[in-house]
């Protein structure tokens, strides 16, 4: 470990055993990391008085210069406090939310006669937000909603006019501009359709209703049935956004999905009022120091909350957080609405994750090959990276024709030019195992002699015997040490390393378990094209091969002409004349005769 600079020694003997903030500055005076503390004299003590597996935690300490701290009364305030500085400083090594994309919002502007509309980029000084939005088509549907309503104005400018324009002539907006409705009424709109962008729709409901009735004990029926007809729009659109039980009312949720690959995090948020989903939206955060998957959690419920203007009050969450506010209802359901919702918020996660991968993997091809053969290789404990895979296969007609065949993939794509056949020539008859230990034998074996590479992993197709066999091959050619061995079941298709009894386990679903079996398939495909031109050749083997004077020209010639061997035994010899010649079409007929 790297000795400790004597101004940070210092600094470590005078820090209080009390919960708060400190801060990492590196030579330039940049803030470099902000982190909480139960205790800071303890917490920030630990980066300099052990070793960290983290390369990432050990680099940050050769850069730390200078330390602040602040002292503050609870776990729960240093968190707040800590969420503050992330957002302020930006320092390089903590985690740090992600959006790839700017999401829509729904303004409502702050002025006399307010405008509605969407917009990507939010100012909170001018307007109220809405959002944001992971669909603009949900977002669009929200705003032709609040617009069939309510006659609200679009124009960006409010002018004094004469005359209204053609919105007011179709209904679709009140006319302002020319004092055909008062601030009040206006506001009055305005305020049911930021409830309905609340997601208090049944609320807005219960207005309309006693306005209608209003309406109706006043005799001013034109207006009471066109609150009716507002009425039946809304009904209709919350008939159709009700998605969960209508008892769960007012309460949000927080999926999480960890990505350990690429050292990140998803956490998706989903708000729920009167049963429906008015609210969606998924963050990534960016893991750089391996922190806690709570402060992930934290990270993101304290963003979203910044975001929407506030929390519902009761908030479903994946795992009871060790830190959290009195004032604040967390709960973890374990069964019900509740769960199936959290679970929900889990799979949109999840979701998310995996389009983020799939457009990775269309811009940078390598990226996804480079992730399957990590996984492959976490999965098998092997200590080097599968970059050449080598699988082996033997196929046979009951005991004739045996052959064998190799597929070949390097960086996780098939190499077809280094795809092998292999004729067996010591196996007499269908001994499968022995004629695996003879191919592999003779594959490596000339490898070693040619002075070329061997494969990080040889896959045998078939079970604990096949495998066997094939070890026994490169126990011979002692290169044990040299490369891995597993052999897939044909079975269950279940993954075995040489000597366990017990397979490996590997997800079936998995990118790992994939490659494994396309490798496999791979073989096959590449060994049956092979034996089946072995046993056709033996196949089309006739009664002509013996015949004299007959050779592979002349009997091509013969089966063109005569179409089959039993034509050929049946047509006069001057037919066959006409064809090889007299000489030899006798020669044919005395043959065919003794037959």
């Amino acid at each position: 470990m790297k000795e400790t600079p004597e101004n940070i020694k210092l600094i470590l003997k005078t820090l209080p055993e009390k919960p708060g903030v400190y801060r990492f500055y590196d030579d330039k005076g940049t803030v470099i990391y902000v982190g909480k503390a139960k205790r800071l004299k303890r917490r920030v003590s630990s980066y300099f008085n052990k070793d960290h597996d983290s390369p990432k935690v050990r680099m940050l300490v050769t850069k730390i210069r200078d330390i602040e701290t602040v002292v503050v009364d609870s776990e729960w305030e240093a968190l707040l406090l800590e969420n503050s500085m992330i957002k302020q400083f930006k320092p390089r090594y903590n985690i740090m939310l992600k959006d790839d994309k700017s999401y829509p919002w729904i303004a409502v502007t702050r002025e006399e006669f307010p405008r509605v509309f969407p917009t990507r980029r939010p100012d909170p000084a001018t307007m109220h937000l809405f959002g944001p939005y992971s669909s603009v088509k949900q977002m669009n549907i929200l705003l032709d909603l609040i617009h069939e309503m309510f006659p609200l104005r679009n124009c960006k400018i409010l002018r004094n006019n004469d005359r209204p324009c053609i919105q007011y002539q179709i209904k679709k907006c009140a006319a302002p501009c020319c004092g055909l409705i008062n601030a009040a009424d206006y506001q009055a709109n305005i305020e049911k359709a930021m409830q309905i962008l609340k997601g208090n729709r049944r609320e807005v409901v219960r207005q309309l209703r006693e306005e209608m009735m209003r309406y109706a004990d006043e005799l001013k029926f034109e207006q009471a049935g066109e609150i009716k007809r507002k009425i039946d729009v809304l009904e209709n659109f919350i008939g159709k956004s009700v998605v969960v039980n209508p008892s769960l009312t007012d309460m949000d949720a927080f999926g999480m999905e960890e990505d350990l690959e690429d050292n990140c995090a998803y956490v998706s948020f989903l708000r729920v009022i009167d049963g429906a989903i008015v609210q969606a939206h998924t963050l990534e955060i960016d893991n750089r120091m391996e922190t806690t998957r709570e402060d992930a959690l934290w990270t993101a419920i304290l963003d979203i909350r910044e975001r929407v203007g506030g929390l519902s009050p009761t908030l479903l969450v994946p795992f009871t957080p060790e830190i959290a506010p009195d004032d604040m209802d967390l709960q973890v359901p374990q069964r019900g609405d509740k769960r199936k919702l959290l679970e929900l918020a889990a799979r949109n996660a999840h979701f998310y994750m995996l389009e983020k991968k799939k457009r990775q993997d269309l811009v940078d091809p390598d990226r996804r090959n480079q992730r399957v053969l990590l996984a492959l290789q976490e999965a098998l404990g092997m200590k080097t990276l599968p970059r050449r895979i080598e699988c082996f296969d033997n196929s046979n007609t009951q005991g004739e024709d045996p052959v064998a065949a190799m597929s070949c993939f390097i960086d996780g794509k098939p190499a077809k030019s280094e795809y092998r056949h292999f004729n067996i020539k010591t196996v007499v008859g269908a001994d499968d195992f022995a004629s695996m230990e003879e191919v592999i034998y003779r594959r490596y074996h000339r490898l070693l002699e040619e002075g070329k590479p061997l494969p990080d992993l040889v896959v045998i197709d078939g079970g604990k015997g096949q495998l066997r066999a094939a070890w026994n091959a490169i126990i011979a050619l002692h290169i044990e040490d040299r490369l891995m061995m597993v052999g897939i079941a044909k079975r269950l298709e279940d993954i075995y390393k040489v000597g366990d009894d017990v397979p490996v386990y590997i997800d079936k679903r998995s990118e790992a378990q994939k490659l494994l079996q396309h490798v496999r398939d791979e073989v096959h495909r590449f060994g049956i094209t092979h034996h089946r031109k072995r046993r056709g050749k033996t196949s089309i083997a006739s009664i002509l091969d013996d015949a004299p004077g007959i050779g592979k020209v002349l009997k091509t010639k013969l089966l063109k002409e005569f179409k089959s061997v039993s034509k050929i035994t049946t047509v006069p010899e001057s037919d066959l004349a006409a064809v090889i010649g007299p000489k030899k079409a006798a020669d044919l007929k005395a043959y065919l005769s003794k037959l």
